[in-house]
């Protein structure tokens, strides 16, 4: 097969590496050749901490998926998600006087930006660029309003960008393993392009990623990601809480957090007629009273100040239960028992759970597991509308779209 037809992605998770081989045909549809799935070592949070670590367990990752489809990789896209990344929001404008908008006009706005971004903050590189608004004389326009008359052209665009010594810190962990890297994709971004529908995406949602470690979220809308965040804060710091306060180990905490009913309703499982932590969750630690309480007040403040959290981030973006913008939550976290239920109640509207294993066609038997690595195929294979697309992304696509085409030349 032709090399440049062969593709791969590799997400840096903070408990298992994952990788996906995959063959774009000359119909511009991607076949899987292969997956893998290692344990994570080197990495966490996105961020290299050891690097000859990293380098062995992303070596053995790819090598798995690549001995499995018989082929070698030259290149590969990483998907992963840091602390660190900043997203930010700027809108440029332009007078036009009366005349037509040309593309030269939406050109020099991107380039305008662009600039600014990159002086504003010379430690840090861009990852992504999104289209999110074009304003002509106080109207949005979602599409380019190209030989549209008018005196005045704003033009709303948000960046992702990413420490550039992390960035070269990743780039070495590839480069002890022979292989380069094509481009970078946020994790949030390509769970988005997998789990969201496109009517999701068009008119206004918040994705939450639920993890061990971290959570990290994305607001979609108009098909572009328009704010992003990470948290360095995740599910397991519940367990952590426990496991300080009540003298628990972690593995014990670990239990009684996954069994707690987060609708803080319904937990006879774990407690006694008398309100204390029933016997059999002391695995190693001695026995003694600890109080139904005292164990649901450490999981709830814990919960509540990871929503609090989110909730700026909510108000910052204006979302609430009129606003038309969904709420949905997702990851291994999100699996903790009804916290969905708790979440609605926090914010006041319906949030939503989604199953990452419920996937169709092709992907069905992956359960999950490869969710942000068939995102990034999508992402990969088809290009995103509202996306700049990097030199180095593939030119098959037959759908990028005009922003992602007008940026070919500035990236």
């Amino acid at each position: 097969m032709a090399s440049n037809n062969l593709k791969g992605a590799i997400e840096l998770g903070n408990i298992y590496f994952k990788c996906i081989i995959f063959q774009i045909n000359s119909d511009n549809k991607s076949k899987i050749l292969s997956n893998s799935m290692t344990q994570s070592e080197g990495i966490h949070n996105g961020v290299v901490v050891d690097l000859a670590k990293a380098s062995n367990s992303i070596r053995s990752c790819i090598g798995v998926a690549e001995k499995k489809s018989n082929v070698m990789l030259k290149k590969i896209s990483v998907i992963l998600e840091q602390p660190e990344f900043l997203c930010t929001k700027l809108s440029k404008n332009r007078k036009i006087d009366g005349a037509k908008i040309l593309r030269e006009d939406i050109e020099f706005l991107l380039r305008e930006a662009k600039k600014q971004v990159i002086m504003n903050d010379q430690n840090q590189s861009i990852i992504h660029i999104f289209n999110h608004n074009y304003i002509v004389d106080g109207k949005k326009f979602i599409e380019e309003p190209i030989d549209v008359y008018a005196n005045y052209l704003s033009h709303e665009i948000t960046f992702l960008t990413m420490p550039k010594n992390n960035i070269k810190n990743i780039e070495q962990a590839f480069i002890n393993c022979d292989i380069e890297i094509e481009r970078y994709i946020s994790c949030t971004f390509a769970l988005a392009a997998e789990l969201l529908s496109n009517n999701e995406l068009q008119y206004g949602s918040m994705l939450v990623d639920f993890g061990y470690e971290k959570i990290s979220l994305g607001l979609f809308k108009n098909l572009s990601l328009v704010h992003s965040a990470t948290l360095p804060i995740g599910v397991n710091h519940i367990a952590k809480d426990i496991s300080k306060v009540c003298l628990l180990n972690l593995q014990e905490s670990e239990i009684i957090r996954n069994k707690i009913d987060f609708s803080f309703r319904n937990n006879n499982e774990l407690f006694n007629e008398n309100g204390d932590l029933r016997n059999v969750f002391f695995k190693d630690s001695g026995f003694r009273k600890i109080s139904k309480s005292l164990i649901l007040n450490i999981a709830k403040a814990r919960l509540d100040e990871i929503f609090q959290k989110i909730k700026k981030h909510v108000i910052i973006k204006e979302l609430n239960s009129s606003s038309g913008t969904n709420l949905f939550i997702t990851g291994g976290g999100s699996n903790l028992l009804n916290l969905e239920k708790y979440c609605s109640d926090f914010f006041g509207f319906n949030v939503k759970k989604l199953h990452n294993n419920n996937q169709k066609g092709n992907y069905k038997d992956f359960k999950g597991n490869f969710t942000s690595c068939l995102g990034a195929l999508k992402i990969i294979t088809d290009g995103w509308d509202t996306e700049a697309i990097p030199k180095s992304a593939s030119r098959n696509s037959q759908k990028i779209g005009f922003f992602a085409n007008i940026f070919r030349n500035l990236t």
